[in-house]
């Protein structure tokens, strides 16, 4: 990975309204290029269903016109698809790692803290943290609160009630 000043995170739910998602990608579009304009290069997912994906192909997007940027997977576990059933997020994530400049797993196993540690490192790894957080407690939230607390700037790209 590059240099933490250079690289910029993702946290957010799974479940984004499907009216939203449109609306979410334009704003991810804008926030990456005003990342890449900054001088940030490294941009890291998590591999989670919902903004994790929807961020990770953004940034794919725009590799197409900056090749200097990376796109790097900080995954919980090497079996984290084990327990899908929908085969279109298995190939969405398989082509996720396949495009992606580099992989780093945190455990060989799912086990009860992968996803707390694989936040963890994203934070740890980032000077600027991008969320879509809609108020609502659970993974999103304390990633956010970890950045906080690890002085890392967060965006917020959630605008709107709960959906």
């Amino acid at each position: 990975m590059t240099d933490k000043k250079r690289c910029v995170c993702f946290t957010g739910h799974r479940a984004i309204g499907s009216a939203a998602v449109k609306d979410v990608e334009a704003r991810l579009d804008v926030v990456i290029e005003r990342c890449i304009g900054a001088g940030y290069r490294n941009f890291i997912s998590g591999g989670a269903l919902g903004f994790d994906t929807l961020a990770a192909n953004r940034v794919l997007s725009a590799k197409k016109k900056h090749p200097d940027v990376t796109l790097t997977l900080i995954l919980p576990c090497r079996d984290q698809t084990k327990l899908w059933t929908n085969l279109d997020n298995i190939n969405e994530y398989r082509h996720l790692k396949d495009a992606a400049d580099e992989i780093v797993y945190i455990r060989e196993f799912y086990d009860a803290s992968c996803m707390i540690k694989r936040n963890e490192r994203m934070v740890d790894s980032s000077s600027l943290c991008v969320a879509y957080f809609n108020g609502k407690a659970g993974g999103t939230q304390k990633t956010i609160s970890y950045a906080k607390e690890k002085g890392v700037a967060v965006i917020n790209l959630f605008t709107g009630s709960a959906r």
